[in-house]
């Protein structure tokens, strides 16, 4: 078996199944039934409470799953044999915008609720931010090289 086409068809699925699943659960926040296992990690808070709660989930919920999408982009451009594109240079740096937003969102988190784990996502998502901007400098420098080369031969 072909250890890179089964790595690339794994990837893809979870790609997928984190995208589709992404989609589903930030529908599925606002409605009563899923609120339960929320306000069961909260307590039973005030109504504003939980409408921020929401709020915070729901927006860097989005933020996530528009990773991913961008990310669903980069990948079929690499299934293709040709990742060094500037459509892939975009996709990073959009990336890592919504990255930084999703720190920004954890930290007016924690100006109301001071947690270990937004502490933890803060500092994750801004890794991730800088990871992905760093990432898509190389890919253009990368395009470049590749460009240059193109009009060698």
């Amino acid at each position: 078996m072909d250890t890179q086409k089964f790595t690339h068809r794994l990837t893809k699925a979870l790609v997928e199944i984190m995208f589709y699943g992404g989609i589903l659960v930030c529908i599925s926040l606002p409605l009563p039934f899923f609120r339960s296992p929320l306000s069961f990690w909260i307590g039973h808070p005030h109504p504003d409470t939980m409408i921020k709660h929401l709020a915070i989930l729901i927006s860097s919920g989005i933020c996530a799953i528009y990773i991913l999408y961008q990310l669903k982009i980069i990948f079929k451009t690499l299934v293709k044999g040709n990742p060094f594109i500037g459509e892939n240079v975009s996709c990073l740096r959009k990336c890592g915008v919504a990255s930084f937003l999703i720190a920004i969102i954890f930290i007016i988190r924690i100006s109301f609720w001071l947690t270990a784990g937004s502490v933890i996502i803060v500092i994750l998502c801004t890794l991730l931010g800088l990871f992905s901007l760093t990432l898509k400098d190389v890919f253009k420098q990368a395009i470049l090289y590749k460009e240059e080369n193109d009009w060698t031969v």
